[in-house]
Protein backbone atom coordinates (compact mmCIF):
# COMPACT_ATOMS: atom_id res chain seq x y z
CA UNK A 1 0.00 0.00 0.00
CA UNK A 2 0.82 3.64 -1.26
CA UNK A 3 -0.89 5.18 2.28
CA UNK A 4 -2.71 4.48 4.92
CA UNK A 5 -5.84 6.26 6.71
CA UNK A 6 -8.79 5.84 8.24
CA UNK A 7 -9.67 8.34 10.44
CA UNK A 8 -12.81 9.94 8.86
CA UNK A 9 -16.17 8.57 7.84
CA UNK A 10 -15.70 7.81 4.27
CA UNK A 11 -12.82 5.88 4.67
CA UNK A 12 -12.48 3.39 1.52
CA UNK A 13 -14.21 0.51 2.23
CA UNK A 14 -14.81 0.95 5.33
CA UNK A 15 -11.20 -0.20 6.48
CA UNK A 16 -8.82 2.16 5.23
CA UNK A 17 -7.64 4.50 2.09
CA UNK A 18 -4.31 3.11 1.12
CA UNK A 19 -4.19 4.10 -2.62
CA UNK A 20 -5.20 7.57 -2.37
CA UNK A 21 -7.42 9.26 0.38
CA UNK A 22 -11.61 9.33 -0.41
CA UNK A 23 -11.08 12.89 0.89
CA UNK A 24 -8.74 13.61 -2.64
CA UNK A 25 -5.29 13.69 -0.71
CA UNK A 26 -2.21 11.80 -2.14
CA UNK A 27 -0.02 9.67 -0.82
CA UNK A 28 2.59 11.55 -0.40
CA UNK A 29 0.77 14.05 1.71
CA UNK A 30 -0.95 11.43 3.81
CA UNK A 31 2.49 9.94 4.41
CA UNK A 32 3.92 13.81 5.62
CA UNK A 33 1.08 13.74 7.54
CA UNK A 34 1.61 10.91 9.49
CA UNK A 35 5.10 12.42 9.73
CA UNK A 36 4.21 15.53 11.36
CA UNK A 37 2.01 13.56 13.85
CA UNK A 38 4.98 11.53 14.44
CA UNK A 39 7.45 14.83 15.43
CA UNK A 40 4.77 16.41 17.12
CA UNK A 41 4.20 13.45 19.41
CA UNK A 42 8.00 14.40 19.78
CA UNK A 43 7.44 17.59 21.31
CA UNK A 44 5.02 16.66 23.36
CA UNK A 45 6.91 13.91 25.04
CA UNK A 46 9.32 16.64 25.69
CA UNK A 47 7.17 19.51 26.73
CA UNK A 48 5.43 16.84 29.14
CA UNK A 49 8.49 16.29 30.67
CA UNK A 50 8.86 19.99 31.10
CA UNK A 51 5.39 20.13 32.81
CA UNK A 52 5.65 17.72 34.99
CA UNK A 53 8.26 19.87 36.97
CA UNK A 54 5.98 22.78 36.04
CA UNK A 55 7.83 24.16 32.86
CA UNK A 56 5.34 25.61 30.80
CA UNK A 57 6.65 25.79 27.26
CA UNK A 58 3.62 28.54 25.60
CA UNK A 59 5.93 27.62 21.70
CA UNK A 60 5.43 23.90 22.00
CA UNK A 61 1.35 24.86 23.27
CA UNK A 62 0.48 26.41 19.86
CA UNK A 63 2.68 24.26 17.84
CA UNK A 64 1.00 20.75 19.01
CA UNK A 65 -2.46 22.26 18.47
CA UNK A 66 -1.72 24.29 15.21
CA UNK A 67 0.17 20.97 13.87
CA UNK A 68 -2.68 18.51 14.66
CA UNK A 69 -5.25 20.58 13.14
CA UNK A 70 -3.22 20.91 9.87
CA UNK A 71 -3.64 17.05 9.79
CA UNK A 72 -7.54 17.34 10.34
CA UNK A 73 -9.59 15.44 7.48
CA UNK A 74 -9.83 17.84 4.46
CA UNK A 75 -7.81 21.07 6.31
CA UNK A 76 -4.71 21.03 4.27
CA UNK A 77 -3.62 19.12 1.44
CA UNK A 78 -0.86 21.28 0.51
CA UNK A 79 2.47 19.44 0.39
CA UNK A 80 4.56 22.41 0.94
CA UNK A 81 3.11 23.98 4.04
CA UNK A 82 3.11 19.97 6.39
CA UNK A 83 6.71 20.43 4.75
CA UNK A 84 7.56 23.83 6.74
CA UNK A 85 5.60 22.54 9.62
CA UNK A 86 7.87 19.51 10.30
CA UNK A 87 10.97 21.42 9.95
CA UNK A 88 9.48 23.39 12.57
CA UNK A 89 8.68 21.14 14.84
CA UNK A 90 12.56 19.82 14.67
CA UNK A 91 13.20 23.65 15.41
CA UNK A 92 10.84 23.59 18.33
CA UNK A 93 11.81 20.05 19.75
CA UNK A 94 15.61 21.52 19.79
CA UNK A 95 14.22 24.56 21.62
CA UNK A 96 11.89 22.31 24.50
CA UNK A 97 15.20 20.51 25.11
CA UNK A 98 17.25 23.74 25.70
CA UNK A 99 14.82 24.65 27.90
CA UNK A 100 14.59 21.53 29.75
CA UNK A 101 18.79 21.62 30.08
CA UNK A 102 18.21 25.10 31.31
CA UNK A 103 15.98 24.62 34.38
CA UNK A 104 18.61 20.95 35.31
CA UNK A 105 15.90 18.88 34.03
CA UNK A 106 17.17 15.54 33.34
CA UNK A 107 16.22 13.48 29.91
CA UNK A 108 15.33 9.75 31.22
CA UNK A 109 16.81 6.96 29.10
CA UNK A 110 15.09 5.28 25.91
CA UNK A 111 13.18 8.79 24.92
CA UNK A 112 10.56 7.66 22.16
CA UNK A 113 12.53 8.12 18.55
CA UNK A 114 9.94 10.85 17.73
CA UNK A 115 12.18 13.14 19.99
CA UNK A 116 15.34 13.03 18.57
CA UNK A 117 15.28 11.49 14.62
CA UNK A 118 15.05 14.59 11.99
CA UNK A 119 16.41 15.18 8.59
CA UNK A 120 17.31 18.35 6.74
CA UNK A 121 15.90 17.41 3.27
CA UNK A 122 13.05 16.95 1.41
CA UNK A 123 13.21 13.90 -0.26
CA UNK A 124 14.54 12.01 2.73
CA UNK A 125 11.36 13.20 4.81
CA UNK A 126 9.48 11.91 2.06
CA UNK A 127 10.94 8.51 2.29
CA UNK A 128 10.80 8.13 5.64
CA UNK A 129 7.53 9.56 6.57
CA UNK A 130 6.06 6.17 4.76
CA UNK A 131 7.49 4.42 8.47
CA UNK A 132 5.95 6.13 10.79
CA UNK A 133 1.93 5.50 9.53
CA UNK A 134 -0.92 4.08 12.31
CA UNK A 135 0.04 0.31 11.53
CA UNK A 136 3.39 0.52 12.99
CA UNK A 137 1.29 -0.49 16.13
CA UNK A 138 0.35 -4.16 15.66
CA UNK A 139 -1.87 -4.81 18.82
CA UNK A 140 -5.24 -4.01 16.98
CA UNK A 141 -6.52 -2.66 20.28
CA UNK A 142 -4.16 -0.83 21.64
CA UNK A 143 -3.95 0.37 18.20
CA UNK A 144 -7.30 1.47 18.53
CA UNK A 145 -7.47 2.82 21.32
CA UNK A 146 -4.29 5.00 20.73
CA UNK A 147 -5.94 6.15 17.38
CA UNK A 148 -9.00 7.15 19.03
CA UNK A 149 -7.31 9.51 21.99
CA UNK A 150 -4.98 10.86 18.59
CA UNK A 151 -8.34 12.01 16.84
CA UNK A 152 -9.68 13.34 20.04
CA UNK A 153 -7.01 15.63 20.64
CA UNK A 154 -7.15 16.53 17.18
CA UNK A 155 -10.82 17.87 17.56
CA UNK A 156 -9.64 19.51 20.81
CA UNK A 157 -6.76 20.79 18.86
CA UNK A 158 -8.98 22.62 16.55
CA UNK A 159 -11.34 24.20 18.98
CA UNK A 160 -8.13 25.22 20.81
CA UNK A 161 -7.26 27.33 18.43
CA UNK A 162 -10.49 29.16 17.60
CA UNK A 163 -10.27 29.88 20.94
CA UNK A 164 -6.56 31.25 21.02
CA UNK A 165 -7.51 32.92 17.87
CA UNK A 166 -9.62 35.14 20.41
CA UNK A 167 -7.19 35.40 22.88
CA UNK A 168 -8.69 32.57 25.06
CA UNK A 169 -5.97 30.28 26.38
CA UNK A 170 -6.68 26.96 29.17
CA UNK A 171 -3.29 25.62 30.45
CA UNK A 172 -5.02 22.70 31.48
CA UNK A 173 -6.11 21.61 28.27
CA UNK A 174 -2.71 22.21 26.44
CA UNK A 175 -1.65 20.06 29.88
CA UNK A 176 -3.46 17.29 28.65
CA UNK A 177 -2.73 17.88 25.32
CA UNK A 178 1.17 17.14 25.53
CA UNK A 179 0.28 14.10 28.38
CA UNK A 180 -2.26 12.51 25.80
CA UNK A 181 0.02 12.35 22.83
CA UNK A 182 3.15 11.86 25.14
CA UNK A 183 0.82 8.61 25.80
CA UNK A 184 0.48 7.36 22.12
CA UNK A 185 4.31 6.92 22.63
CA UNK A 186 4.34 4.99 25.94
CA UNK A 187 4.62 1.24 25.10
CA UNK A 188 3.78 -0.18 28.44
CA UNK A 189 0.50 1.62 28.63
CA UNK A 190 -2.50 -1.07 29.09
CA UNK A 191 -5.54 -1.48 27.79
CA UNK A 192 -7.60 -0.19 30.65
CA UNK A 193 -4.98 2.90 31.14
CA UNK A 194 -5.64 3.80 27.36
CA UNK A 195 -9.50 3.66 27.95
CA UNK A 196 -9.20 5.90 31.23
CA UNK A 197 -7.51 8.19 29.09
CA UNK A 198 -9.54 8.44 26.29
CA UNK A 199 -12.39 9.14 28.72
CA UNK A 200 -10.21 12.08 29.91
CA UNK A 201 -10.05 13.17 26.82
CA UNK A 202 -13.81 13.56 26.93
CA UNK A 203 -13.21 15.81 29.78
CA UNK A 204 -11.16 18.14 28.63
CA UNK A 205 -13.21 18.02 25.05
CA UNK A 206 -15.75 19.85 27.30
CA UNK A 207 -13.57 22.13 28.46
CA UNK A 208 -12.23 23.27 25.55
CA UNK A 209 -15.56 23.70 24.04
CA UNK A 210 -16.51 25.76 27.02
CA UNK A 211 -13.33 27.87 26.41
CA UNK A 212 -14.53 28.32 22.71
CA UNK A 213 -18.10 29.00 23.88
CA UNK A 214 -16.89 31.81 26.08
CA UNK A 215 -14.41 32.92 23.26
CA UNK A 216 -16.66 33.29 20.98
CA UNK A 217 -19.81 35.18 23.14
CA UNK A 218 -17.44 37.40 24.92
CA UNK A 219 -16.40 38.35 21.58
CA UNK A 220 -19.33 38.69 19.53
CA UNK A 221 -22.15 38.16 21.66
CA UNK A 222 -24.97 35.76 22.45
CA UNK A 223 -26.22 34.16 19.40
CA UNK A 224 -29.74 34.98 18.86
CA UNK A 225 -33.30 33.55 16.71
CA UNK A 226 -32.24 34.79 13.43
CA UNK A 227 -33.81 34.60 9.93
CA UNK A 228 -30.81 33.64 7.63
CA UNK A 229 -31.15 34.96 3.94
CA UNK A 230 -30.53 32.44 1.85
CA UNK A 231 -31.07 34.28 -1.69
CA UNK A 232 -28.56 36.37 -3.03
CA UNK A 233 -28.25 40.75 -3.73
CA UNK A 234 -26.77 41.97 -7.61
CA UNK A 235 -23.25 43.08 -5.80
CA UNK A 236 -19.77 41.18 -6.13
CA UNK A 237 -18.61 38.81 -3.12
CA UNK A 238 -17.03 36.53 -1.02
CA UNK A 239 -18.18 33.40 0.01
CA UNK A 240 -16.13 32.48 3.30
CA UNK A 241 -16.10 28.93 4.28
CA UNK A 242 -15.16 26.67 7.77
CA UNK A 243 -15.11 27.69 11.60
CA UNK A 244 -12.79 31.03 12.41
CA UNK A 245 -14.81 33.58 13.11
CA UNK A 246 -11.73 35.93 13.89
CA UNK A 247 -11.28 35.72 10.27
CA UNK A 248 -15.02 36.31 9.82
CA UNK A 249 -14.77 39.49 11.75
CA UNK A 250 -11.31 41.21 10.04
CA UNK A 251 -13.16 40.12 6.60
CA UNK A 252 -16.05 41.92 7.34
CA UNK A 253 -14.50 44.93 8.72
CA UNK A 254 -12.19 44.81 5.85
CA UNK A 255 -14.91 44.93 3.23
CA UNK A 256 -17.26 47.80 5.11
CA UNK A 257 -17.75 49.95 2.56
CA UNK A 258 -16.00 48.05 -0.49
CA UNK A 259 -18.93 47.56 -2.22
CA UNK A 260 -18.14 43.39 -2.06
CA UNK A 261 -20.72 41.60 -0.31
CA UNK A 262 -19.84 38.47 1.91
CA UNK A 263 -21.85 35.08 2.55
CA UNK A 264 -21.13 32.42 4.72
CA UNK A 265 -21.04 28.69 3.49
CA UNK A 266 -21.75 25.13 5.39
CA UNK A 267 -19.92 25.56 9.20
CA UNK A 268 -19.79 29.39 8.50
CA UNK A 269 -23.34 29.70 8.93
CA UNK A 270 -23.50 30.07 12.38
CA UNK A 271 -22.21 33.32 12.18
CA UNK A 272 -24.91 34.71 10.99
CA UNK A 273 -26.55 34.53 14.69
CA UNK A 274 -23.93 36.50 16.14
CA UNK A 275 -24.82 40.10 17.25
CA UNK A 276 -21.64 41.46 16.53
CA UNK A 277 -21.77 40.96 12.65
CA UNK A 278 -25.39 42.22 12.32
CA UNK A 279 -24.24 45.55 12.26
CA UNK A 280 -22.62 44.93 8.87
CA UNK A 281 -25.70 45.70 5.64
CA UNK A 282 -23.15 44.00 3.20
CA UNK A 283 -23.26 40.74 5.51
CA UNK A 284 -25.78 39.24 3.27
CA UNK A 285 -26.59 35.74 4.43
CA UNK A 286 -26.04 31.86 4.00
CA UNK A 287 -25.26 30.70 0.35
CA UNK A 288 -25.57 26.65 -0.35
CA UNK A 289 -25.37 24.06 1.73
CA UNK A 290 -23.05 21.26 3.83
CA UNK A 291 -19.13 21.46 2.56
CA UNK A 292 -19.63 18.20 0.37
CA UNK A 293 -21.47 20.04 -2.38
CA UNK A 294 -19.34 22.51 -2.89
CA UNK A 295 -18.23 21.89 -6.45
CA UNK A 296 -21.37 22.93 -8.00
CA UNK A 297 -22.13 25.61 -5.17
CA UNK A 298 -18.63 27.44 -5.51
CA UNK A 299 -19.31 27.16 -9.44
CA UNK A 300 -22.63 29.06 -9.38
CA UNK A 301 -20.99 31.60 -6.67
CA UNK A 302 -18.43 33.23 -9.26
CA UNK A 303 -16.35 35.26 -6.79
CA UNK A 304 -13.59 33.74 -4.33
CA UNK A 305 -14.05 31.51 -1.51
CA UNK A 306 -11.98 31.90 1.55
CA UNK A 307 -11.71 28.89 3.50
CA UNK A 308 -10.66 29.37 7.48
CA UNK A 309 -10.31 25.62 8.21
CA UNK A 310 -10.86 22.67 6.99
CA UNK A 311 -13.82 21.14 4.82
CA UNK A 312 -11.59 21.95 1.66
CA UNK A 313 -12.88 19.29 -1.79
CA UNK A 314 -10.43 19.24 -3.81
CA UNK A 315 -11.34 22.07 -6.29
CA UNK A 316 -12.27 22.23 -9.93
CA UNK A 317 -9.53 23.53 -12.52
CA UNK A 318 -12.45 26.18 -13.16
CA UNK A 319 -13.06 27.67 -10.20
CA UNK A 320 -9.22 26.89 -8.15
CA UNK A 321 -8.12 30.41 -8.71
CA UNK A 322 -11.11 31.94 -6.75
CA UNK A 323 -10.15 29.96 -3.72
CA UNK A 324 -8.29 31.32 -0.66
CA UNK A 325 -6.96 29.22 1.77
CA UNK A 326 -5.76 30.61 5.80
CA UNK A 327 -4.91 29.45 9.07
CA UNK A 328 -4.85 25.63 8.85
CA UNK A 329 -6.25 24.76 5.81
CA UNK A 330 -4.44 24.70 2.41
CA UNK A 331 -4.14 23.45 -1.12
CA UNK A 332 -1.37 23.46 -3.64
CA UNK A 333 -2.23 26.03 -5.70
CA UNK A 334 -4.35 28.26 -4.19
CA UNK A 335 -3.18 31.66 -2.61
CA UNK A 336 -2.33 31.56 0.86
CA UNK A 337 -2.93 34.68 3.10
CA UNK A 338 -0.70 34.70 5.85
CA UNK A 339 -1.24 34.61 9.62
CA UNK A 340 -1.59 37.66 12.35
CA UNK A 341 1.74 39.76 12.58
CA UNK A 342 2.55 41.48 15.97
CA UNK A 343 -0.68 41.64 17.10
CA UNK A 344 -2.07 43.32 13.53
CA UNK A 345 -5.15 41.53 11.44
CA UNK A 346 -4.48 39.24 8.50
CA UNK A 347 -4.40 41.50 5.36
CA UNK A 348 -7.57 40.36 3.11
CA UNK A 349 -6.97 42.92 0.20
CA UNK A 350 -5.95 40.34 -2.28
CA UNK A 351 -9.32 38.02 -2.39
CA UNK A 352 -11.44 41.65 -1.86
CA UNK A 353 -9.59 42.97 -5.32
CA UNK A 354 -10.35 39.74 -6.60
CA UNK A 355 -14.12 39.79 -5.53
CA UNK A 356 -14.50 42.68 -7.62
CA UNK A 357 -13.54 41.92 -10.65
CA UNK A 358 -16.30 38.64 -10.86
CA UNK A 359 -19.79 39.03 -11.23
CA UNK A 360 -22.04 38.57 -8.70
CA UNK A 361 -23.59 34.98 -7.44
CA UNK A 362 -26.13 33.61 -9.26
CA UNK A 363 -29.11 32.47 -7.11
CA UNK A 364 -29.70 29.23 -6.36
CA UNK A 365 -32.72 28.94 -3.36
CA UNK A 366 -34.63 31.90 -2.14
CA UNK A 367 -36.42 32.20 1.54
CA UNK A 368 -34.83 31.92 4.93
CA UNK A 369 -33.67 29.64 7.08
CA UNK A 370 -33.86 30.10 10.82
CA UNK A 371 -31.22 29.72 13.47
CA UNK A 372 -29.66 30.77 16.93
CA UNK A 373 -30.69 28.49 19.49
CA UNK A 374 -27.42 28.16 21.22
CA UNK A 375 -27.67 27.75 25.21
CA UNK A 376 -28.09 31.59 26.35
CA UNK A 377 -31.25 31.33 24.49
CA UNK A 378 -32.77 27.75 24.40
CA UNK A 379 -32.74 28.75 28.37
CA UNK A 380 -34.69 32.13 27.78
CA UNK A 381 -37.40 29.80 26.25
CA UNK A 382 -37.03 27.44 29.78
CA UNK A 383 -41.08 28.25 30.91
CA UNK A 384 -41.99 27.34 27.60
CA UNK A 385 -40.04 24.49 26.88
CA UNK A 386 -40.54 23.31 30.56
CA UNK A 387 -44.62 23.58 29.56
CA UNK A 388 -44.67 22.30 26.17
CA UNK A 389 -42.82 18.84 27.71
CA UNK A 390 -45.18 18.94 30.70
CA UNK A 391 -48.55 19.01 28.62
CA UNK A 392 -47.08 16.78 26.45
CA UNK A 393 -46.82 19.08 23.69
CA UNK A 394 -43.31 17.91 23.27
CA UNK A 395 -42.74 14.50 23.65
CA UNK A 396 -39.46 14.01 23.23
CA UNK A 397 -35.91 15.92 21.41
CA UNK A 398 -33.73 14.15 19.73
CA UNK A 399 -30.31 15.59 19.36
CA UNK A 400 -29.38 15.06 15.96
CA UNK A 401 -25.83 16.80 16.24
CA UNK A 402 -22.38 15.92 13.93
CA UNK A 403 -21.21 16.43 10.45
CA UNK A 404 -22.93 15.12 6.87
CA UNK A 405 -21.03 13.68 4.04
CA UNK A 406 -21.54 12.62 0.53
CA UNK A 407 -22.22 8.73 1.50
CA UNK A 408 -25.94 8.59 -0.23
CA UNK A 409 -26.81 6.70 3.56
CA UNK A 410 -26.94 9.73 4.87
CA UNK A 411 -30.05 10.54 3.41
CA UNK A 412 -30.93 8.55 6.69
CA UNK A 413 -30.84 11.85 8.76
CA UNK A 414 -33.50 13.59 5.89
CA UNK A 415 -36.12 10.76 6.21
CA UNK A 416 -35.64 10.31 10.13
CA UNK A 417 -36.55 13.81 10.56
CA UNK A 418 -39.54 13.82 8.18
CA UNK A 419 -40.99 10.56 10.07
CA UNK A 420 -40.51 12.10 13.43
CA UNK A 421 -43.59 12.57 14.70
CA UNK A 422 -45.08 15.82 15.10
CA UNK A 423 -44.37 16.47 19.09
CA UNK A 424 -40.62 15.89 19.07
CA UNK A 425 -37.88 18.38 18.81
CA UNK A 426 -34.71 18.15 16.53
CA UNK A 427 -31.84 19.91 18.72
CA UNK A 428 -28.54 19.74 16.20
CA UNK A 429 -25.09 21.50 15.66
CA UNK A 430 -22.45 21.48 12.87
CA UNK A 431 -23.08 20.72 9.32
CA UNK A 432 -25.56 17.42 9.71
CA UNK A 433 -28.40 20.24 9.95
CA UNK A 434 -28.13 20.71 6.22
CA UNK A 435 -29.92 16.81 5.93
CA UNK A 436 -33.29 19.09 6.93
CA UNK A 437 -32.86 22.50 8.27
CA UNK A 438 -34.73 23.63 5.24
CA UNK A 439 -37.83 21.10 5.67
CA UNK A 440 -41.12 22.35 6.23
CA UNK A 441 -41.34 20.63 9.72
CA UNK A 442 -43.02 23.64 11.81
CA UNK A 443 -43.21 24.45 15.22
CA UNK A 444 -44.93 23.41 18.56
CA UNK A 445 -46.31 26.18 19.96
CA UNK A 446 -43.94 28.80 18.31
CA UNK A 447 -40.73 26.50 19.59
CA UNK A 448 -39.52 25.58 16.22
CA UNK A 449 -39.15 21.68 15.47
CA UNK A 450 -35.69 22.58 14.62
CA UNK A 451 -33.37 24.08 17.09
CA UNK A 452 -29.74 25.37 15.85
CA UNK A 453 -27.26 25.74 18.47
CA UNK A 454 -24.47 26.59 15.61
CA UNK A 455 -21.31 24.63 14.78
CA UNK A 456 -19.73 21.34 15.73
CA UNK A 457 -18.10 23.34 18.71
CA UNK A 458 -21.89 24.39 19.78
CA UNK A 459 -22.44 20.70 20.49
CA UNK A 460 -21.59 22.43 23.54
CA UNK A 461 -24.52 24.42 23.84
CA UNK A 462 -26.72 21.32 23.47
CA UNK A 463 -25.22 19.44 26.71
CA UNK A 464 -25.64 22.90 28.56
CA UNK A 465 -29.45 23.09 27.24
CA UNK A 466 -29.32 19.07 28.87
CA UNK A 467 -28.08 19.82 32.18
CA UNK A 468 -29.89 22.96 32.34
CA UNK A 469 -33.28 20.53 31.87
CA UNK A 470 -31.78 17.36 34.33
CA UNK A 471 -31.97 20.55 37.11
CA UNK A 472 -35.49 22.38 36.29
CA UNK A 473 -37.01 18.83 35.96
CA UNK A 474 -34.87 17.51 39.65
CA UNK A 475 -33.28 14.49 37.84
CA UNK A 476 -31.23 12.97 39.23
CA UNK A 477 -29.10 11.44 35.62
CA UNK A 478 -28.81 13.05 32.21
CA UNK A 479 -30.36 10.48 31.27
CA UNK A 480 -33.86 10.28 32.64
CA UNK A 481 -34.67 13.79 30.68
CA UNK A 482 -36.53 12.62 27.01
CA UNK A 483 -33.41 13.28 25.20
CA UNK A 484 -32.53 10.67 22.89
CA UNK A 485 -28.93 10.91 20.34
CA UNK A 486 -28.71 10.02 17.00
CA UNK A 487 -25.34 11.37 15.94
CA UNK A 488 -23.58 11.47 12.54
CA UNK A 489 -19.92 11.93 12.43
CA UNK A 490 -17.49 12.38 9.64
CA UNK A 491 -14.33 13.87 11.07
CA UNK A 492 -12.03 14.21 14.28
CA UNK A 493 -14.54 17.19 15.69
CA UNK A 494 -17.53 14.98 15.64
CA UNK A 495 -14.73 12.32 17.76
CA UNK A 496 -14.02 15.02 20.99
CA UNK A 497 -17.52 16.12 20.77
CA UNK A 498 -18.67 12.12 21.11
CA UNK A 499 -16.04 11.62 23.80
CA UNK A 500 -17.42 14.58 25.75
CA UNK A 501 -20.64 13.09 25.59
CA UNK A 502 -19.24 10.14 27.13
CA UNK A 503 -17.23 11.83 29.39
CA UNK A 504 -20.47 13.61 30.90
CA UNK A 505 -22.70 9.75 31.06
CA UNK A 506 -24.46 10.40 28.68
CA UNK A 507 -25.76 6.79 27.43
CA UNK A 508 -27.39 4.83 24.62
CA UNK A 509 -25.46 7.29 21.47
CA UNK A 510 -26.63 6.30 17.89
CA UNK A 511 -24.11 6.75 15.78
CA UNK A 512 -24.29 6.76 12.01
CA UNK A 513 -24.28 6.18 9.41
CA UNK A 514 -21.17 3.57 10.07
CA UNK A 515 -18.76 3.42 12.96
CA UNK A 516 -15.17 3.76 12.89
CA UNK A 517 -12.83 1.95 11.47
CA UNK A 518 -10.17 2.81 14.24
CA UNK A 519 -12.34 1.03 16.59
CA UNK A 520 -10.97 -2.21 17.03
CA UNK A 521 -14.10 -4.93 17.81
CA UNK A 522 -12.87 -5.21 21.57
CA UNK A 523 -12.73 -1.31 21.97
CA UNK A 524 -16.27 -1.13 20.12
CA UNK A 525 -17.32 -3.66 22.84
CA UNK A 526 -16.41 -1.50 25.88
CA UNK A 527 -18.05 1.67 24.47
CA UNK A 528 -21.53 -0.75 23.82
CA UNK A 529 -21.33 -2.74 27.28
CA UNK A 530 -20.10 0.93 29.27
CA UNK A 531 -22.02 3.42 27.36
CA UNK A 532 -25.06 1.84 24.98
CA UNK A 533 -23.67 2.95 21.50
CA UNK A 534 -25.08 1.66 18.61
CA UNK A 535 -24.78 2.20 15.13
CA UNK A 536 -28.32 3.34 13.03
CA UNK A 537 -30.96 0.43 11.31
CA UNK A 538 -33.95 1.32 9.56
CA UNK A 539 -35.12 5.12 9.85
CA UNK A 540 -38.54 3.59 11.02
CA UNK A 541 -37.02 0.95 13.97
CA UNK A 542 -34.91 3.67 15.22
CA UNK A 543 -37.44 6.13 15.17
CA UNK A 544 -39.47 3.85 17.61
CA UNK A 545 -36.19 2.71 19.69
CA UNK A 546 -35.73 6.38 20.38
CA UNK A 547 -39.60 7.53 21.15
CA UNK A 548 -39.73 4.50 23.33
Amino acid sequence: MSMFCFQCQETAKGSGCTIAGVCGKTPDVSNLQDLLIHVTKGVSVLANLGRKENLIIAKADKYVFESLFTTITNANFDQTKILSKIYEGFEIRDFVRKELAANSIALPENLPESTGWKANDDETLLVYSELVGVLQESNEDIRSLKELLTYGLKGMAAYAEHAYNLGYKNDEVYAFMHRGLAATEDKTLSVDELVALVLECGKFGVDVMALLDQANTESYGNPEITHVNIGVRNNPAILISGHDLKDMEELLKQTDGSGVDVYTHSEMLPANYYPAFKKYEHFVGNYGNAWWQQKKEFESFNGPVLFTTNCIVPPKSSYMDRIYTTGSSGFEGCEHITDREHGQPKDFSAIIEHAKRCASPTEIETGEIVGGFAHNQVIALTDKIVDAVKTGAIRKFLVMAGCDGRMKGRDYYTEFAKKLPKDTVILTAGCAKYRYNKLPLGDINGIPRVLDAGQCNDSYSLVVIALKLKEVFELNDINELPIAYNIAWYEQKAVIVLLALLALGVKNIHLGPTLPAFLSPNVVNVLVENFGISGIGTVDEDIEKMLA
